[in-house]
């Protein structure tokens, strides 16, 4: 795993660990079809499929992480979550699509910015 990866799921576990700890249980991480990957899919106590796309970063230096979010890679993030739904028999299901920005610093800080319904 390069270093890239190692950051990424490093981000993703902070991010796993941040859900859970507002009560939404982890149902699947890093799902993968052939036109893309869901970083997180969580459900909220309240039934509330959520997908989440995880940025991490160690600088702001180019630019703020969620600024990678492209309008086609939302797109495809809305079909990625339809495509979710339908193979795991939840279709019908209210969902809701986050994204979270993770920045790493030296220390191993972590700080979080996490935005809800982002579509």
């Amino acid at each position: 795993m390069g270093t890239k990866q190692l950051i990424g799921a490093l981000g993703e576990d902070f991010v796993a660990k941040y859900l859970v700890g507002k009560d939404y249980e982890i149902l699947d991480r890093n799902w993968r079809i052939r036109e893309g990957e869901i970083d997180l899919v969580a459900i909220t106590k309240h039934g509330v499929v959520v997908f989440v796309e995880v940025k991490t970063r160690t600088s702001t230096s180019f630019g703020h992480p969620l600024e990678a979010i492209t309008k086609d890679k939302a797109y495809r993030l809305q079909r990625l979550a339809l495509a979710w739904l339908t193979v795991h028999h939840k279709w019908g299901f209210e969902y809701r699509i986050d994204a979270a920005a993770v920045l790493i610093s030296k220390g191993e800080k972590f700080e979080i910015d996490y935005r809800i319904a982002v579509l």
